[in-house]
Order: structure tokens, then sequence, then C-alpha cells
């Protein structure tokens, strides 16, 4: 019982967040409602016009064709009217459906542009495509289905019952004393069906996730032979889908019959009661010809309004997951007023700075450092030592959670992220590329950027040589995933990207980790180059490409437990030693 009015009240809030959206398009609202009006009203108009043309029928021989023509032509300008108006109301609604899912998709895209770090980093990217695509999809269609058939659903109903009240009253009255049994159906299989539709929407998010994360790395999955399991797991949410799913249909797929049973009870006692009536002479063949057409027109409704029930419960379900990430609360905002960094030297400090995922799982704690103009940091540690984590910080991906980071004296918090990212040039261990030409990923930091700038850039990277190769060049298309290009060359064109924009400050973690021992020698030269004057961070597992640093932060545990040039670090026989010395050992 708790659980279902948990289920009513988060529906009744996603049915106000929706409406939310309606806002801005109430005139495509108005006139569709205007349409639906006209459409029921000239729809249930036509009854009334057959039942004038039967009376026109007294007995063989005594037809009057003059009087049936009239109404026949009268007919066909109705008929006309009502397409003409259901075309229009249909474009209405079709704009108004896709307005608002063009506004909430672009609204959930700017949202997933703005969230934290940490959001991304606990969600799998599979389950949040799946809201963005897949439940805005689900949404739109019940959504459309609403608008075109709810409003004259509910129109035709009213309508019917007012045509029907000038024609019999009593028999009028039948009809409505058996309408109550229509609404307790419809809102005994609403019930059930939110709540199947939501746990339906979810658990496709889940597959969703799956998939996109074994075709994302299939060769990962192939080379450990871990397609079985693959398998295993998506039998098992396929399954619990199939489940779900089955229990939603089943639900859903009882609305037709019961309220097919409801109309046939409708039409049984108008039939009854208004044979009877004729029979007694209290109305012709024609109004009797007119009541049953209204008594089937009124029960078809219900069929439309408990599927389109059905469908805005599923609607509602997937919306309601599309608000959940919409309203997930954004990264930090930047402060009124805050600093826009532009005469950047590479002054970089560090002030006690403490820094956790988990609360309870302690990481960096009371971090010192200060790095002057042009000096080169080289970060060293065993795995899990913080090392990623202080990038994460200097490129304020997470904000420390005590002390502060301070560039050319200012706190990182007090100035714009996108003037603060501008300062520092980033090339990763993991290389991501955008689906576009060669020449579109290099340039991605700097557009403006000339043919010239680009293939000095590359050339500077040794990039060059392997891009003249493809069979457009700098034009070849290429995928996220790269294309034909293996690792080590898409690894060259994040490198050939840092080089074109020339920041003041770098930030290389494991730069040259898929690259060849020959290939790295020319990019170590390159990066010598590209470092000269620069402030620079250097992540390296592989402590022989760091031994020109000014200066090594050996991190242990989050702390600095030594600091030193390389030669010094060696003369101390401490933990550098160890590390430096592993990599020798037989």
């Amino acid at each position: 019982m708790k659980k279902e009015k948990t289920d009513r009240a988060k529906q009744k809030t996603t049915l106000m967040k929706v409406l939310r959206y309606m806002r801005p398009y109430w005139f495509y609202l108005a006139v569709s409602l205007l349409l639906a009006g006209i459409t029921v009203a000239l729809t249930l108009y036509l009854p009334k016009l057959t039942g004038r043309a039967i009376d026109h029928i007294v007995a063989r021989g005594a037809v009057d064709f003059p009087g049936i023509f009239a109404i026949l032509r009268l007919m066909g300008v109705v008929i006309l009217i009502t397409a003409l108006a259901q075309w229009i109301m249909n474009i209405c609604n079709n704009k108004m459906t896709y307005e608002i899912v063009r506004d909430i998709r672009n609204e959930a895209f700017r949202k997933i542009e703005i969230l934290p770090l940490k959001y991304v980093d606990g969600h799998s990217y599979g389950e949040i495509v799946s809201r963005v695509i897949a439940d805005v999809d689900q949404f739109a269609d019940g959504l459309l289905m609403g608008f075109t058939q709810l409003f004259t659903g509910v129109m035709t109903i009213l309508g019917t019952l007012l045509f029907m009240l000038t024609t019999n009253v009593g028999i009028t009255l039948v009809v409505v004393l058996i309408t109550p049994l229509s609404f307790f159906v419809a809102g005994f299989i609403a019930k059930k069906t939110f709540t199947m539709f939501r746990l339906q929407s979810e658990t496709r998010g889940e597959q969703t996730a799956l998939i996109d994360e074994m075709v994302g790395n299939q060769k990962v999955v192939q080379a450990f032979s871990h397609e079985k399991k693959a398998m295993e797991r998506f039998d098992e949410i396929n399954d619990r889908l199939q489940a779900c799913s089955l229990r939603a249909i089943f639900y859903s797929s009882i609305t037709n019959p019961a309220t097919r049973f409801v109309n046939n009870v409708v039409y049984a006692g108008v039939g009854l009661v208004g044979a009877l009536s004729a029979v007694a002479g209290q109305i012709s063949v024609g109004d009797l010809s007119c009541l049953l057409s209204y008594a089937n027109q009124y029960t078809k409704p219900f069929n439309e309004i408990s599927g389109v029930v059905t469908e805005l419960q599923n609607a509602l379900a997937c919306a309601g997951r599309i608000f959940e990430l919409i309203e997930e609360e954004p990264q930090i905002p930047e402060k009124e007023g805050a600093q826009v960094l532009s005469d950047i030297h590479g002054n970089v400090e560090l002030e006690h700075v403490s820094f956790s995922y988990e609360p309870d799982r302690k990481l960096i704690e009371d971090f010192n450092l200060s790095v002057k103009p042009g000096q080169r940091v080289a970060i060293v540690g065993p795995t899990g030592c913080g090392k990623t984590t202080m990038i994460n910080l200097l490129m304020r991906f997470y904000d420390v959670t005590d002390g502060r980071i301070r560039v050319e004296g200012c706190d990182v918090r007090d100035m714009t992220r996108k003037s603060l990212r501008a300062g520092f040039g980033m090339v990763l261990q993991d290389t991501w590329l955008k689906t576009g030409t060669i020449r579109e990923n290099i340039c991605m930091g700097k557009p403006d950027a000339t043919e010239e700038e680009i293939v000095a850039a590359a050339k500077a990277s040794h990039a060059h040589s392997f891009i003249k190769r493809l069979p457009a060049g700098y034009d070849t298309v290429i995928t996220e995933e790269g294309g034909g290009l293996s690792q080590g060359q898409k690894q060259l064109l994040c490198i050939t990207r840092v080089m074109l924009c020339l920041p003041p400050m770098l930030i290389l973690d494991e730069a040259t980790s898929s690259i060849d021992t020959r290939t790295e020698m020319k990019i170590q030269e390159a990066f010598a180059r590209m470092m000269e004057g620069r402030t620079s961070f250097i992540v390296a597992h592989r402590l022989s490409t760091i031994r020109e640093a000014d200066v090594i932060l050996v991190m242990k545990g989050g702390a600095i437990i030594e600091q030193g040039k390389h030669e010094e670090l060696l003369r101390k026989k401490g933990f550098y030693a160890q590390l430096y010395n592993s990599q020798f050992a037989v």
C-alpha cells in the first residue's frame, strides 16, 4: 500500500514537470483542443444526419429522395471539414510533442556536460545513454498518443452524452449508470501498469549499459574468453526484462477485453431500452439508429483512453528517469564574478590539500607543493598513491576537500574553469578521438589553426608521416575508436593536439605509454622543446623518462614522502631508489 502511494506521488510529480515543459507551446495545445472539439462535434453530428435520412424512408415506394440527397451533400461537407480538422490537429500534436522532446533532450545533454565527474564515474555510460535516447523515445510515443487520442476521447464521451440527452433523456441515463464500471476498470489497470513499466525502463537501461560495455571492449572480452560470462550476464538481465515486460504487457492487455465487455453492456442496454421505446412510439426508427450509433461512439473512446492510459504510464515512468538525470546536482557553480585567468606564467601552489573520493576512505592528506614557472615536476609512486588524482585536482575535475590550489596566486575555485583548463595542455594514457577528420581531431583546442600550423604540430609529434599514408591524409574520417589506427598512432594524434595549442602549462600522464621506444625517444625530444619555459607535470611509471625533471615528487598513500632531483633521490637510497632499481631487477 505504501509503495502504491509512493508511485502515485512520483507519477503526479512527473506529470507536473511534463506540464511545465508544455507551457511554452500553449498555442499548439489550444489549437489542438479547439480542433479536437470541432472534430468531435462534426463526427457526432453525422449520426443525427443519418437518422434524418432514415426517417425520410417512410415505406416501400414512399422515399423522399430530394431530402435524402440534400442530407448526403451536407454529410459530404461535414466529413471533409472533419478530415481537415483532424489533419491540422495531428500536425499541432506532432509539432508540440517533438518540440517538448527536443527541449528535454537538450536539457539532459546540457546537464551531462555540467555534471560532476563523480556522477559520470559512478554510472555506466550505457545507462546514461539509455535515459537520453531510449527513455525519451518511449516518452515521445506515449505523449503523442496522449495528445492524439486522449483529448478527442474525452471530448467524444462528453459530446456523445450531450447529443444523446437532446435525443432521449431516459436512454442517456442508462448509459450514465453503466459508465462508472469503465472508470473502475481503467483505474485498476492504471495503478498496476505504472510500477511495471518503471521496472521495465530501469532493466532496459541496465541491459543497454551491458551491451555498450561489451561492444566497446570486445577485443578484451574475446582476449580473456569472457564471452560465456558476458552471455550469462546478458541472459540474466534479458530474463528479468522479459519477466517485467511480460507483467507490464499482461496488465495493459487486460484493458481492451475489459473495456470491450463494458462497451457491449452499454450497447445492449441502449438497444433494449431503445427498441422498447420505438415499439411504444416514443422515438422514431431514425432516432433509435442515431442512439445506437452514439452508444457505439460513446464506448469506443473508453477503449482508446484505456490504451492511452497504459502508454502514458510507460511514458511517465520513462520521463521520471529522464527528470532524475536532469535534476542531478551539477558541479559546483563558478563564483559570481569569477576571475578569467589570462596572464599565465606557471606558478602553481598546493597548500595543505586534502581529498578523498569517499568520505570514509582518505586518499590525500595535508599535501603541500610549490612549483615555479618553467619547472618540470615529475610525480611517481605505486599504483593508487594519488598521482592521477593530483591531475584531477589541478584541472579542477574534482574540488579539494580541504586546503587550496593556487595558480598565479589565485585560488582555482575563484576563477572560471574554462580559463583554468585553457592554461593546461593534457595528454593522458587513455586516448580520446571524436568522430570526424584527422584535421578536426588535431585542431579541437584551436579551431582557427591554419594548415601550416597543423602540419608543423604533426611533424613535431612525428605523426605527419603516418597521416600522409592514410587514404585522404588530414581529411581521413575516423571514428571515436580510431578506426584502423593503432593505439600508438591515436596517442600521437592526442600529442599533436596539445603541440598545436602550446599552452603555458603541461600535464603528461603516461603520455608515451603506447608508443614504441624509437618513436618515444623522438617524442621525448619534442616534449623537451615544448616544455622549455613551460611548467610541466609528468606522471610516469617508467622512471627512465623523468631523469631530466627539475623536481621529482615521490608519492605513497596520498602524501609526498620524498622530493628532489633524480641523482639526489638515488643517493638517499629511499623509496624512489627502490622503485628505480626494481625496473632492472631480474
